[in-house]
């Protein structure tokens, strides 16, 4: 299938979901306006929202919920102030569909408490922030929402669980919201990823951190801006209201006959008057106090003070002391100035007090009409509207960041994290592991039409061209350690050829010491020294153990009977130059790997178990045991080999010869596995034999 296929068919598959999930809000609406028909006390709008976070995740929970809220707003805008609380429910929701609590009916019924939770108390808190405190004490109203929202989120689980378990299998797996920009991880690959350690914060967490402080600046400067604005203009409005109230108040005083009230006492004008003073107090709820003081240096005299329901006035004539927060203004006070409305908040509560001088007719401030008015409802009205700001801000702060967070995985994390593991469990232990890790990142086919997709790429390629090369590098290794070990077996030949009495013995030699290794590691003999790399190294090393005999004489290697003592002095010196043969070749090649197992077989192959052997006379495990192994597999050649001065042993001889020289001559473990597995050894034996054209005795 082409690109534009599938991307044509990517987009046909969207649609048909943002269809499906609009079709969940038109679910949630309709069901809303169903119950609100019968006039019963619940909400039941969140079915869509349920369906839509059981068969599509968070994303489309999220915006099922968000989105009705919206549209329920146009019939009633305090429905958006709920839109936090419907995402609320749908993380709920999605959260338990992942655990697979949606899978039985009794687990789906489990989730109604939790639900109810967020609905009921999380949704009873905001109302009251909103509305301010109801009749019920705010822990009552919290349990009685609760207990309502218990049934109206049962009602919403067994609506819903229905509805999902009658849509066809096929149709509501098709409800997941992907994206996905290269091979789909499996749940189990999606979990790892996001467990994968790394050295600082991870990519994901640093993208929340920055999508969350970004918002909340912004949730935060905007609040803060909307709420001084708001906070301004509310006390600009209660500032006319006081003025235009003391104003009012001021008219109805006759300012001349003041002196004659605090002097004579009330009268009929006094009462009428005072009449006045209620019923313009009464006008307004936001009116607290109502009253008019005489001004002078001993402090503010009584004219008018009314009586409220829980204070009752002051009487006329009495003195009032200055509040503190007056002190400044007493000097233009005394004056008769106007003053500025004051806004104080002591004893009395949030108060805006504005004062209007009361004139007589010649034009003398006798009094200040004044007006109290309670700004306590500026402070509720703002707790409300941050509230409701902060409502509005936390659902769609939760939808964007969802947004962004499913976008940043398909998009960026999981491509990168598909190829991080494509590439950390790429193995170069063998040809076919090789092939298999080149495939594994092949078959990502990352295309996000971006940077990432330019570096999968460019990692697809060097890696591919890293394993062609890597391919060549162990084919010339290959050829070059064909190359070496043919040396070593033409360095042997020659030493061999010299001697015309061991007759193909490197060779022969070298299969004993495969077979013994074998036989050690099949029955977890010295297991601490058997590995594959001792194992190849003594293998490559071992027809080098009679390389010393080159410095030998013709005349003393070729000896057809027994040597003198001098002359079998003159021949065992061929282990100390062997030794030496191998050093050199070590200090020029600077290699430790198989020329040291070369040198320890070439110095020590004569040594013996009891300590009775050359060069050094070590005894036991002293000696090394790639020699212990060479010396049972020389012996056996030399014993079971034609030489012009013998005729060979038997078979039978020779291995008896072997058991006898257990614990003296040779290491018990060795030599004992070695006698043990005969038939195998006479396979090699009888195999060279025949080339060597005789018959083993």
């Amino acid at each position: 299938m082409s690109e534009n296929s599938i991307s044509r068919e990517k987009d046909i598959r969207r649609i048909k979901q943002i269809v499906i999930y609009l079709i969940f809000v038109l679910i949630n609406i309709a069901l809303n306006r169903l119950v609100k028909s019968f006039d019963l006390p619940l909400y039941v709008d969140n079915v869509g929202t349920t369906m839509g976070s059981v068969l599509g995740g968070y994303l489309p929970g999220i915006f099922v919920g968000y989105i009705t809220n919206l549209i329920n707003a146009t019939a009633d805008p305090v429905n958006a102030y709920y839109a936090g609380i419907s995402v609320l429910i749908a993380i709920t929701l999605s959260f338990f569909a992942r655990k697979g609590f949606f899978e039985r009916f009794w687990k789906a019924l489990i989730t109604i408490p939790f639900l109810a939770f967020v609905g009921g108390v999380v949704g009873s808190l905001l109302t009251w922030f909103i509305y301010g405190p109801g009749e019920a004490a705010l822990p009552e109203q919290l349990f009685n929402d609760f207990k309502l929202d218990l049934i109206d989120k049962a009602i919403t689980i067994v609506i819903a669980y229905i509805l999902i378990k009658l849509m066809p299998k096929k149709f509501s797996l098709m409800l997941e919201l992907t994206d996905w920009c290269q091979k789909p991880l499996t749940d189990e690959e999606k979990k790892l990823s996001r467990k994968a350690s790394t050295r600082g914060v991870s990519l994901r967490n640093k993208i929340v951190i920055i999508i969350s402080i970004i918002m909340i600046f912004i949730a935060f400067v905007t609040s803060t801006i909307s709420y001084v604005l708001y906070k301004n203009f509310a006390i600009g409005q209660y500032t006319s209201t006081g003025r235009n109230i003391a104003k009012l108040a001021a008219t109805a005083i006759d300012g001349d006959k003041v002196n004659d009230y605090l002097e004579n006492g009330k009268d009929s004008d006094y009462e009428n008057t005072q009449n006045i003073l209620y019923s313009i107090k009464d006008s307004s709820d936001d009116i607290e106090y109502i009253y008019v003081y005489q001004i002078r240096e001993d402090g503010c005299h009584v004219v008018f003070d009314l009586d409220t329901e829980e204070l009752e006035g002051a009487a006329l004539g009495d003195i009032i002391p200055f509040d503190e927060s007056f002190n400044e203004l007493v000097p233009e006070l005394l004056l008769g100035s106007n003053i500025d409305p004051i806004v104080t908040d002591d004893t009395f509560g949030w108060l805006l007090t504005d004062y209007e001088p009361v004139f007589n007719s010649q034009g003398e401030c006798v009094c200040y009409a004044c007006a109290d008015i309670n700004m306590e409802e500026v402070r509720l009205n703002g707790i409300s509207f941050l509230a409701k700001v902060i409502s509005l801000f936390v659902g769609f702060f939760i939808l964007i960041l969802v947004l962004v967070m499913w976008f940043a995985d398909y998009h960026v994390l999981y491509p990168i994290d598909a190829m991080t593991f494509a590439a950390g469990e790429f193995a170069y232990n063998s040809d076919e592991a090789l092939e298999i890790g080149v495939e594994r990142l092949k078959a990502l086919k990352v295309s996000t039409g971006d940077e990432i997709e330019n570096l999968y790429k460019v990692l697809t390629k060097t890696i591919s061209e890293t394993v062609g090369y890597i391919e060549d590098v162990k084919q010339k290794g290959e050829q070059i350690a064909n190359m070496q070990h043919g040396l070593i077996y033409i360095m042997a030949d020659l030493v061999e050829s010299r001697d015309k009495n061991t007759g193909d013995h490197v060779r022969k030699t070298a299969a004993y010491v495969k077979l013994i290794l074998e036989l050690l590691k099949e029955n977890n003999l010295y297991s601490e020294y058997i590995t594959d790399k001792f194992i190849e190294d003594v293998c490559n090393s071992a027809p080098l153990h009679d390389v010393g005999k080159i410095v030998i004489s013709d005349v003393i290697l070729n000896k057809p009977g027994r040597l003198t003592d001098e002359e079998f002095a003159i021949m065992k010196t061929h282990t100390t130059a062997g030794q030496e043969i191998i050093k050199g070749a070590m200090e020029l090649t600077g290699d430790t790997g198989y020329l040291s197992e070369a040198l320890n077989l070439a110095t020590y192959h004569h040594e013996k178990w009891d300590g009775s052997g050359y060069p050094e006379g070590r005894k036991g495990e002293e000696i090394p045991l790639s020699a212990r192994i060479m010396a049972v597999s020389d012996v056996f050649d030399a014993l079971v080999s034609v030489r012009s001065y013998k005729k060979p042993f038997t078979f039978d001889e020779a291995m008896k010869i072997i058991e006898e020289g257990i614990g003296t001559h040779f290491d018990p473990v060795i030599a004992k596995i070695f006698v043990e597995n005969r038939e195998r050894v006479r396979e090699i034996a009888e195999e060279h034999s025949k080339a060597r054209g005789y018959t083993l005795g």
